[in-house]
């Protein structure tokens, strides 16, 4: 997973609302994106397939217009994993490594023995992050490599989906003829594209409000220690705004991206809006509502999102851990008072966050909307300590005599 000098890189966001892709190229170690490719998602429910034809031709599209852009083909990507079957534990394994120095070897060991360890049945482990090592019961230790001990623990965070739709992810991307270099949790891929070094470290929680879900992830000590997914998302509001105003679809999408706001204005009960009326094909004489009834639409289902965050994170006990701030991103994100009625049910500081560490997007897709996509590409270019478990994991060795405790002393001394 680690990317080389001049490396090519591919980024595929398959969400409930859009399938984006990205292809970067590492110059010097840093991501400069070369191509990029959007199209409308079709098949899609809540972050989960439904139609995997339809899923698969919106996944083509994307690439092929990535790939017609940056001159390139790919063979593999990096792609998102955003259904709400989502489930995250943390837990301790401990191995014995007669004291010698600790190497990657053992690092791999004691990971693969963890996640060994932590297999549900009907599951797919998609994450399994070190969030702290130990040595003879010493706590905190960041690296152990290079160290010595007797016995070396690891506390891990797990993140894990319903094996079915996981596969059915994977058949879809392979039927595309690509690869899959990775598969990384939406939230996760969120916060690497927007966080900077210092909020993850003190702590922060990132909601990437999609199409069809909204993702929660929580960084502290510069490492993802929870994530979720919600299945309420940017299109739960306008299906609540075509049927309140009796509008199709896309009229209701329409009314919320030029007329709708979170959070009420002065003169929203003055101004008035051109309402189409489901079944009309003339829109001769469409229906009049004042702004302040879209609005109460729109700000009920997004308190009710929120709500929902709060409720969450508290369950979790996670109030203390995720900080006193708050990164919004994803495409619902963007919706005109997000931001005040978030600060305002979270009781936190909010900010809007975009993708940063890339260059060469476009401006069309430097948004929010396309955090996923970007962080897809943080995430080649970050190289996790988790890639330690692609390699083939070592064995448990037996516990060695007098002459093999002195050859591994040599070997490792000289």
């Amino acid at each position: 997973m680690a990317v080389g000098r001049n490396s090519l890189v591919a980024a595929l966001d398959v969400g409930t609302s859009k399938v984006a892709c990205f292809i970067a190229r590492f110059e010097g170690g840093l991501p400069r994106v070369v191509g990029v490719g959007q199209q409308a998602s079709r098949g899609m429910r809540a972050g989960t397939i439904t139609d995997m034809e339809a899923t698969e031709q919106s996944i083509r599209a994307a690439v092929e217009a990535a790939e017609r852009m940056a001159g390139e083909t790919v063979r593999e990507v990096f792609v998102n994993v955003s259904g709400t079957t989502i489930a995250s534990q943390s837990f301790g394994v401990e191995v014995g490594i007669a004291g010698r120095v600790i190497a990657d070897a053992d690092l791999r060991r004691v990971l693969s023995q963890g996640r060994a360890q932590y297999r549900p049945p009907d599951r797919e482990v998609l994450h399994a992050i070190p969030i702290g090592y130990a040595i003879d019961g010493a706590r905190g230790i960041r690296d152990p490599r290079g160290m010595y001990g007797e016995r070396l623990g690891v506390d891990m965070y797990v993140v894990t989906a319903q094996a079915g739709p996981v596969r059915n992810h994977s058949v879809c991307v392979a039927r595309s003829h690509l690869g899959i270099a990775g598969m990384v949790v939406s939230p996760y891929a969120a916060g690497l594209a927007c966080l900077v070094d210092d909020e993850m470290e003190l702590g922060i929680t990132v909601i990437d409000m999609g199409g069809g879900t909204t993702s929660i992830a929580v960084f502290y000590d510069r490492m993802l220690v929870h994530a979720a997914v919600l299945g309420i998302g940017g299109m739960h509001v306008t299906n609540d705004i075509a049927r309140g105003l009796l509008t199709p679809m896309a009229d209701a999408e329409r009314m919320k991206t030029l007329y709708g706001s979170a959070m009420p204005g002065a003169r929203d009960d003055q101004e008035t809006i051109d309402v189409p009326q489901v079944g009309e094909t003339d829109h001769i004489s469409p229906n009049h509502v004042p702004r302040s009834v879209l609005n109460a639409i729109i700000r009920a289902r997004v308190e009710e999102t929120f709500e929902l965050v709060a409720k969450h994170l508290a369950q979790a006990g996670l109030q203390r851990l995720g900080g006193r701030k708050i990164v919004l991103t994803g495409g619902a994100s963007q919706l005109q008072g997000t931001r005040d009625l978030a600060a305002q049910v979270l009781g936190k500081q909010v900010r809007i966050g975009r993708p940063i560490g890339i260059s060469g997007l476009p401006e069309a897709t430097s948004g929010p909307a396309f955090s996923v996509c970007a962080g897809l590409i943080n995430y080649a270019a970050r190289a996790p300590v988790e890639a330690l478990l692609a390699g083939p994991p070592a064995e448990e060795p037996a516990s060695p005599g007098p002459m093999r405790r002195i050859g591994l002393w040599l070997k490792n001394n000289f």
